[in-house]
């Protein structure tokens, strides 16, 4: 095996561990093989009283009947996710209601993002597409109204506002390069992730990552900074189409099935079914493998004519995204989301200096551009509203 051989299993390793990581820290350690400091045996044994024969033959005999039960829990799962699997492929095939149903794009978004994209964008050609979209509306003007925004304001103008309109003139297209691709995002995640709680919010924070983390590095190599925050905020819409769907499907097949165990009498599949939660280890596979995928079909539909976004989506999704002859916009994002990935599993103590070595170097990061990523913020986009 070659290094570069080595380099791209790490890279996909840990991304894989990434996408882990967003279902729980628990299920990202026991995936990696993660050793509870409670299973460690520290010597001596603390002594204890020894089982009397009936109570040796009764825990034999509830291990046997739990090992059966688990068994049977798992065909169950097995059974029902085979199902689920079936059910996603077939609406995964209708990209369109994958957009407008299943994430609920309107097309007056990538409408909106297309045009800022453009010398010749205006406030006047973006109103009536804003008008049409009550939750960007609201979001707009909540922020020109956060305290920090008010105070860079003069003080004629440091007033509440409450017209989405005047908001638009008062944040400027400028900002608005940055702010419109990100409330879309934010208004696309799932509204609940349960039983992953935290799900959403990593999804969040990784997506604003992403894009934070595009912007600055083509800051430093001479690419346009609005394309890549825009298209670095859009790289997890796959995940999000894919959570959405899996989380419906689940419990319509689900309820489905617990309804049909309950008509048959079918008491140790009811019992089964009753136990059974949406599969992080099912989630995570299907993030891994398919989301880029969604994503790219995602943005192909969306059709843009000002944003330079297929060809890069095909050099992502080829098997070989790093080559000579990868455009300067598909190395941009390609490092944005590894480093993304880096401060999520760093963040929670899941990656070694040893991998993160190799990950940046199969990368292929420069010295400049790590020393700058470790001074920003990836929180919050940095604007100034007039």
């Amino acid at each position: 095996m070659t290094e570069k051989d080595r380099q791209q299993r790490i890279a996909m390793m840990l991304d894989e561990r990434a996408h882990d990581l967003l279902l729980g820290h628990s299920f990202a350690q026991r995936q990696i093989g993660y050793i509870h400091t409670l299973e460690i045996d520290y010597g001596e044994k603390i002594e204890q009283r020894t089982l009397l024969e009936v109570e040796v033959a009764a825990h034999k005999k509830r291990q046997k009947s739990s090992t059966a039960h688990h068994k049977y829990r798992a065909q169950a799962s097995k059974q029902l996710h085979q199902v689920i699997e079936t059910a996603m492929n077939k609406q995964l095939e209708d990209i369109d209601s994958v957009i407008h149903e299943t994430i609920g794009i309107q097309d007056a978004v990538p409408a909106i993002i297309d045009i800022l994209a453009v010398k010749s964008a205006s406030v006047g050609r973006i109103e009536p597409l804003v008008q049409d979209l009550s939750w960007l509306g609201r979001e707009l003007v909540a922020l020109v109204n956060l305290p920090f925004y008010r105070k860079q304001r003069s003080k004629n103008t440091s007033v509440k506002v409450d017209n989405p309109l005047l908001a638009l003139r008062y944040i400027g297209l400028d900002n608005l390069k940055f702010v419109v691709p990100t409330f879309a995002v934010r208004h696309w995640m799932p509204h609940s992730t349960e039983p992953f709680p935290l799900l959403k919010r990593r999804l969040r924070d990784n997506s604003m990552a992403c894009a934070i983390a595009a912007q600055e590095i083509a800051k430093l190599n001479d690419v346009n900074e609005e394309q890549a925050f825009t298209l670095g905020m859009l790289m997890d819409v796959g995940k999000i189409a894919l959570v959405r769907l899996y989380l419906r499907t689940f419990e319509r097949v689900w309820q489905r099935k617990v309804t049909m165990a309950r008509e048959e009498q079918n008491k140790d599949l009811h019992t089964a079914l009753l136990e059974l939660k949406p599969d992080p280890l099912f989630l995570s596979s299907l993030l891994s493998k398919l989301s880029m995928t969604i994503t790219t079909k995602v943005i192909e539909q969306m059709a843009f004519r000002y944003l330079p976004f297929k060809a890069v989506m095909e050099q992502l999704i080829s098997p070989h995204p790093i080559s000579d002859e990868s455009l300067p916009l598909t190395r941009v994002i390609l490092k944005a989301r590894c480093y993304a990935q880096f401060l999520s599993l760093n963040e929670h103590q899941l990656v070694e200096k040893d991998e993160i070595q190799s990950w940046f170097t199969y990368f292929g990061f420069t010295q400049t551009e790590l020393k700058h990523l470790a001074k920003c913020n990836f929180e919050n986009f940095n604007i100034k509203i007039n």
